[in-house]
């Protein structure tokens, strides 16, 4: 069960925020394409610093809590879910406060 640690935050973190969506009708889903060109720079770089600090030694997983599936450059799958579920749920949680608290909205 250890080995489903890191994947159960991930699942926690989704559903903790993926509910924004449909009662408060953020629309965030439905502009995927902006959701990802907020997203995917963003992990891109992340993905790179992981990358360098794994292959210097300096950072490593603990291979007892995650699923010991590993993608590209050695960084394993749950890191990459990481770098897209949270990004993403911080997108609808301001989201969320900006529907609810009008005056802070920039555009329309």
């Amino acid at each position: 069960m250890l080995k489903f640690g890191y994947l159960a935050m991930i699942a926690f973190t989704v559903f903790g925020s993926i509910w924004l969506e449909f009662v408060l009708k953020v629309k965030v889903l439905r502009r995927y394409k902006q959701a990802i060109k907020a997203i995917l720079p963003v992990s891109l770089i992340f993905i790179a610093w992981d990358a360098y600090a794994i292959s210097a030694g300096h950072w490593w997983f603990d291979k007892e809590q995650i699923l010991g599936i590993f993608g590209p450059f050695g960084i394993p799958f749950e890191e990459y879910l990481f770098f897209t579920v949270v990004p993403l749920a911080a997108i609808l949680t301001i989201e969320a406060v900006r529907s609810v608290k009008k005056h802070w909205q920039v555009y329309k």
